[in-house]
């Protein structure tokens, strides 16, 4: 697999205070990776220097090889919020990014159908956001994201706001999705066990300024259920990662004190 995202020496700054410092990372073709860190550590400020939503103060990031300017339709960008347009239905919402790209009504009515498909929307595709559960609208926000094809999908902290049972249902739904496209994802997270679940590998930022701690690979299976929560292997990667976000927080912390 080849590197498609590349990360470089990359700072940033606000003002005098740094929210991150010389973060370098790579991530080939394909592989799901996650970042997790304390507070401060820079984790959604990191997110919108790759999507071109902020520019780094120091260091590149390039997306193929071409660096990365501004937002563009290369990279698929899901928050917390989900941010689906209200007065558009859900099949409408899919094909927003489609109409943009200027696609074919055939070719949009196509790709809009698969992803209505493999997200389990087609009973909803034509109801409007108001009529659609937290975890559903979230579906909607993905669906849109990856209908462009993006070589990147970015997540940042897309569960963050559901009940505990509806956020396991979307990690298992994500991964299954993920692994039906071949999508990139990069994907900002505080909960360590969603990390260790969804990722290849889980990326450990520590805090003021954010910079990387530890790049700790997830050996398990790529086909992983729920169940795989329960596993020894499971549980044993993630008090490793916790401990490590544990670790340079207190570090912090005590040096602050």
């Amino acid at each position: 697999m080849g590197v498609v995202l590349s990360l470089s020496g990359v700072g940033r700054t606000f003002g005098t205070k740094a929210a991150l410092e010389n973060v370098s990372v790579e991530v080939a073709a394909g592989q799901f990776v996650c970042v997790v860190g304390a507070s401060g550590s820079g984790k959604s400020t990191l997110l919108s220097i790759v999507a071109g939503l902020l520019a780094p103060t120091s260091g590149t990031v390039t997306l193929g090889g071409t660096p990365v300017a501004g937002p563009g339709p290369e990279r698929g960008l899901v928050s917390q919020s989900g941010a689906v347009y209200p007065w558009r239905t859900v099949e409408r919402n899919i094909a927003f990014g489609l109409e943009l790209l200027g696609l074919s009504r055939r070719e949009r009515r196509t790709r809009v159908d698969w992803y209505l498909a493999e997200t389990g929307l087609e009973p909803f595709r034509r109801a409007l956001p108001k009529q659609l559960s937290g975890g559903q609208r979230q579906r909607v926000a993905i669906a849109r994201a990856l209908a462009c094809e993006p070589e990147v999908l970015l997540l940042d902290e897309p569960f963050g706001a559901l009940d505990v049972q509806t956020k396991e249902d979307m990690q298992v739904f994500l991964r299954s999705v993920w692994r039906d496209t071949g999508t990139t994802v990069l994907m900002v997270t505080h909960d360590v066990e969603e990390a260790v679940f969804l990722g290849q590998r889980v990326i450990v930022l520590a805090s003021d300024p954010g910079r990387v701690a530890a790049d700790v690979p997830v050996t398990l299976p790529d086909d992983r259920e729920l169940t795989a929560k329960r596993s020894p292997e499971f549980l044993a990667l993630r008090a490793q990662v916790e401990d490590l976000v544990r670790g340079y927080h207190r570090r912090h912390a005590g040096a602050v004190a």
